[in-house]
């Protein structure tokens, strides 16, 4: 799922293609949200991840905003067994240092591709 303004369509497909690509290769559902916070970023965040149902708790939310410079990642119970703090917190390094380079598409295509590998190692 990606829920996003302002991308071209070329943009949103290559995210789009990473998101099932990252599903594929770890089996988690995989969500990415661009965009500003509606009121607390992290409780935003969660919100967001809770509003994917019954995928939730296989789930990995990667939440953006490229105004306010923020990044979030959120997983549910059974994905959190497979990506814990430390691999999450990798993936957010490297997604922020493309971000930072003003690569929007290619750090999130990135990210996925970490989250999905770093969980695939679990399986």
């Amino acid at each position: 799922m990606l829920t996003a303004c302002g991308l071209t369509s070329t943009q949103a497909r290559d995210i789009r293609q990473a998101l099932r690509a990252a599903e594929r290769r770890s089996g988690l559902r995989f969500a990415v949200y661009l965009g500003p916070a509606l009121g607390p970023r992290r409780h935003f965040s969660e919100r967001l991840h809770a509003a994917l149902g019954e995928e939730a708790d296989t789930a990995v939310l990667v939440f953006v905003d490229p105004g306010a410079r923020a990044l979030e990642v959120v997983t549910g119970p059974a994905a959190r067994l497979r990506l814990g703090d430390g691999e999450c917190r990798v993936a957010a390094v490297s997604m922020a240092a493309a971000f930072s380079g003003g690569n929007l598409v290619g750090g999130l295509v990135t990210g996925m591709w970490m989250l999905a590998d770093l969980a695939s190692r679990r399986r």
